[in-house]
């Protein structure tokens, strides 16, 4: 059974995606940690990331930082953290945070964004790729 994250990339289940490539995806998390919090997803459907065969890994390194530089000119924030956690969903992913203080890294605190708001970011962030 495909994995949510495959779902999305497929189309089967909506997202505010960001950016996508051959080989990866970015979408907006709907139970983000702080605004513009993104996940970076390979296409290809590997449970752990350091199961990604080289190629992919690093691509999606690269394809993540692209996307954390374009975060940092959208969103206010001292800086973009990422965290590779993988527990949540059988898809290897990397979690782009912009941050100002640890604790938004801590997946404990969540912020609530309105549809409006999550378009409107999506919008902002894509202007800076």
């Amino acid at each position: 059974m495909p994995s949510i994250f495959t779902r999305i990339i497929n189309g089967e289940i909506p997202s505010y995606t960001i950016a996508e490539d051959a080989y990866c995806y970015a979408f907006l998390d709907i139970n983000p940690n702080a605004i513009g919090h993104t996940l970076c997803v390979p296409k290809q459907e590997v449970d752990k990331l350091f199961d990604l065969d080289q190629e992919t890994y690093l691509h999606l390194m690269e394809f993540a930082k692209r996307i954390a530089g374009a975060l940092e000119q959208a969103v206010p924030c001292k800086r973009v953290g990422m965290a590779v956690v993988g527990l949540e969903v059988p898809h290897a992913h990397v979690h782009l945070i912009p941050i100002n203080e640890m604790h938004e890294m801590s997946f404990q605190t969540k912020v609530k964004m309105q549809e409006d708001e999550m378009i409107s970011l999506v919008e902002k962030i894509k202007s800076k790729l």
